[in-house]
């Protein structure tokens, strides 16, 4: 096995390891197979560093609800930006002890991390990956929980976030009846 592939295979056995549990997969996993689906679509000859990011953004990041925060949507948000810190180092140390250098680890971390995306086409890709995958995979449920206008200011925060192209495969999406409505009110107002 290669130093990338056991680089993979480390950081997917930490999905496994205490998932919250859709069906007999762990959330993790599941989601880190839709971003992985996502980046074969989006950029197929992404480089390493990229394939190793997007198997890491979602490590431990379902193990606490945005309810247990006694401070709200603030605090929830400190939290995931803290997250994605750990998630961040906690891909570097899988990378150099699976045998690849450390220009290799700085580059998944910062990838983790999605810094400078206006100007790295790679972190670009990685938030679209997020961002298609919370459309597929969450975006009905999250509709069911908030009243429309609340759906339609995310739904405008995470277009914003999406290049061209993300664009393109969103509007190809199965959704609801009501999702469907609601991102075409989302897009109608952000045009």
């Amino acid at each position: 096995m290669s130093a990338l592939d056991a680089a993979l295979a480390r950081i997917d056995a930490l999905h496994d390891e205490d998932p919250v549990r859709i069906g007999d997969r762990g959330r993790e996993l599941v989601y880190a197979e839709a971003m992985t689906r996502w980046l074969a679509q989006l950029s197929p000859d992404g480089s390493d560093a990229l394939r190793v990011a997007v198997r890491a953004q979602h490590l431990a990041r379902w193990k606490s609800p945005r309810d247990a925060f006694p401070d709200g949507r603030v605090g929830y948000l400190l939290w995931r930006k803290d997250a994605g810190a750990r998630h961040a180092e906690t891909a570097r140390a899988i990378v150099i002890e699976s045998g690849l250098d450390q220009a290799f680890a700085d580059r998944v971390a910062s990838l983790v991390m999605k810094k400078d995306r206006s100007r790295d086409p790679e972190s670009q890709c990685l938030e679209d990956c997020a961002c298609l995958v919370f459309l597929e995979l969450d975006f009905d449920a999250f509709a069911a929980k908030h009243d429309d206008d609340e759906v339609v200011l995310v739904v405008r925060k995470t277009w914003g976030k999406m290049s061209p192209r993300a664009h393109e495969e969103a509007l190809k999406m199965a959704l609801s009846a009501r999702g469907a409505a609601l991102v075409a009110r989302a897009l109608a107002r952000s045009g």
